[in-house]
């Protein structure tokens, strides 16, 4: 650790992993509801814990981003962060907003209420007033680390980051427009939901992901940056009119099946890009970094979110194919493998390389993190196939044939039994990958034979 204010992200980490627990054990919960529906229906109904699963992903990895930024804008910059005092006050926002929301959920507080209560609307139910303290805390973070940036060294991963957290953060203030007409509210509900992952989101991706290359794997700067730009560039350009493939059933104009279909064939660029992009680097490397298990989830990532975010989407994204699968298990399996491979992967990436050492841990223990990046990687992974197949069947009944909703639902019931057996082990690979985090044990190093000519190897950072 370079600079003392890089332990702010310390905190902000252990926030989010906290979060993390939250957010895969609600969706374990809901995977046994699929396989019995009375489940817990008087004390959590579906449609709750559903918002507290996806609620809790978003807020989870959006701390993760912010905690990543200031671990990573002071070394990019090449000074101490302007403010700790206001990334805490700004961290402390965010979680009495998170706490307010989970209660407001739970217990149906201030129902209809313009202010204080859920708003119901998908992904961004959250009250008004959670919703303004999101923005303070937005602006707050905007203001700190811009400061930092602009008074220091300028680099294309600084840059790049915080053109999609800006982005990120002004696209949110959308969440405050409700029109009534529905089709209207659905084009600006999309602008926050759709060019947040498939395009602001990207930015960050990309430069947390070649922060870590540069770290993990030596390779010169001019090189990471080049490559930074074009997939800043493809995310943008693919990412923008891509948001077409969700106005197809809205009451939007024709042209935008044409607009949708081909701007997102094209989405599956920057991804492509991405994974090129982290294999060329460590082939190109000149560092053995100690740290493997960082380098394993950063090249997983890459990888994942080609396939989840890349390949599942582009199944289903063209519109005569998207007539029939909208709305299906088809659509949870893109959901799913998309995020875990772009966001949450890349988070843990993070976490896996800065947590050590900002405990004074580093180099540590590997086993546990590396066994639980296969338990989940795995586990997400068969849970993707399984609602892959149970969204073909469900779309080929439903659809084709118009056997009616809960029928084709009894019919599917083996693919929820599969599809639970994987949140299993999703579940236990993220409890194993917390306990490892919070708990990392030094390495202990073995004294080896004298060498009698010097290593060429170049130093880890």
């Amino acid at each position: 650790m370079k600079y003392q204010t890089q332990k702010i992200a310390l905190i902000y980490f252990a926030v989010a992993l906290a979060l993390f627990a939250v957010q895969v054990t609600m969706g374990l919960i809901l995977g046994w509801i699929y396989v019995s529906p009375n489940f817990l229906s008087e004390i959590l109904p579906f449609n709750i814990g559903r918002m507290l699963h996806t609620n809790s992903l978003v807020v989870w990895l959006l701390v993760g981003f912010f905690g990543a930024a200031y671990y990573l804008i002071p070394e990019e910059a090449e000074r101490e962060i302007h403010s700790p005092l206001l990334a805490y006050l700004q961290l402390g926002i965010l979680v009495l907003g998170t706490a307010g929301v989970v209660v407001t959920y739970l217990f149906n507080l201030f129902d209809g209420n313009f202010l204080l209560g859920n708003e119901g609307r998908e992904f961004i139910e959250q009250p008004r007033w959670v919703k303004a303290g999101i923005v303070i805390a937005a602006l707050i973070f905007l203001y700190n680390v811009s400061l930092t940036v602009l008074k220091g060294r300028k680099t294309a991963i600084s840059n790049i980051l915080l053109l999609g957290l800006w982005l990120l953060a002004l696209l949110f203030l959308f969440a405050f427009y409700n029109p009534a007409n529905l089709a209207l509210d659905k084009q600006y509900w999309w602008f926050i939901v759709h060019l947040w992952v498939e395009a602001t989101w990207e930015l960050v991706m990309a430069s947390i992901l070649a922060f870590l290359m540069l770290k993990l794997t030596g390779v010169d700067r001019e090189v990471v940056e080049k490559w930074l730009y074009v997939i800043a560039a493809l995310a943008l350009f693919s990412g923008i009119l891509g948001t077409g493939h969700h106005y197809y059933w809205i009451g939007m104009p024709s042209y935008w099946q044409w607009i949708g279909s081909i701007f997102s064939t094209l989405e599956i660029a920057p991804f492509f890009a991405m994974m090129a992009f982290a294999f060329v680097m460590v082939w190109k490397g000149r560092r053995d970094h100690p740290n493997k298990a960082a380098l394993l989830w950063s090249l997983g990532c890459a990888v994942t979110a080609f396939f989840g975010a890349g390949v599942w989407g582009f199944l289903h994204t063209l519109h005569g194919v998207n007539y029939y699968t909208h709305g299906t298990q088809i659509t949870a399996a893109h959901g799913h493998l998309a995020f875990y491979g772009a966001y949450v992967m890349l988070n843990l990436a993070m976490f896996t390389y800065a947590m050590p050492v900002l405990r004074g841990r580093d180099p540590y223990n590997q086993v546990l993190n590396m066994a639980a990046f296969w338990l989940m990687t795995a586990g997400m992974a068969f849970m993707t196939f399984t609602l892959t197949f149970a969204g073909t069947i469900q779309t080929h009944m439903q659809r084709v044939e118009g056997v009616d909703f809960m029928s084709v639902q009894d019919q599917l019931w083996i693919f929820y039994v599969m599809r639970f057996g994987s949140g299993v082990a999703v579940v236990l690979g993220a409890y194993i990958l917390i306990y490892a985090l919070a708990f990392p044990r030094r390495e202990v190093v073995k004294p080896g034979p004298v060498q009698s000519h010097k290593s060429a190897e170049t130093p880890a950072e």
